[in-house]
């Protein structure tokens, strides 16, 4: 149980979230932040992840809502609701936050956090990073991770249903 405990702590709501990376950065903390869907977890995600996190000091995970995920990615989706999405997430010990927003980017959480470094990855160019130029002009850095070549949710699902 208080494993379980230790985990749901990392979940935020956005109040939550402005102290603790207020705090991290009083203490000279670089905060990494990155979005996604992270709908089935596998060696792709740890793979990108793990390498946001040695950018700085603080991970913090954007995770997209059930309903964001099904307007980016169609009524099939997500396969894994928010709440077990966030808890496998904040079971990765080097991830340290994770907060969950409805929006379809996120770019009201960025403006929210002012993250030191910016991280997506590889099927995005610096021109549509969302929150690319506010992280900039305050100062901090944007990174593009390159993906683990034949590691996409989509593809281990279409895998899964063709082999039916």
């Amino acid at each position: 149980m208080e494993t379980l405990k230790h985990i749901e702590q990392k979940i935020l709501k956005p109040q939550e979230l402005t102290s603790v990376v207020l705090d991290w950065k009083k203490n000279k903390n670089l905060v990494v932040f990155t979005n996604g869907c992270f709908d089935i977890i596998h060696y792709g995600h740890v793979n990108y992840l793990a390498k946001a996190k040695d950018l700085g000091h603080k991970l913090v995970i954007g995770l997209n809502s059930d309903s964001s995920v099904k307007r980016l990615k169609g009524d099939s989706r997500p396969i894994n609701n928010e709440y077990a999405r966030s808890m496998v997430l904040a079971s990765l010990e080097f991830i340290d936050a994770i907060i969950i927003f409805d929006e379809d980017t996120p770019e009201r959480l960025i403006k929210m956090i002012f993250p030191d470094i910016l991280v997506k990855g590889g099927d995005y160019s610096f021109e549509n990073i969302v929150g690319a130029d506010f992280v900039m002009a305050n100062g901090g850095l944007v990174e593009i991770i390159p993906f683990v070549d034949g590691y996409s949710t989509t593809n281990f699902i279409n895998k899964f249903v063709n082999s039916k």
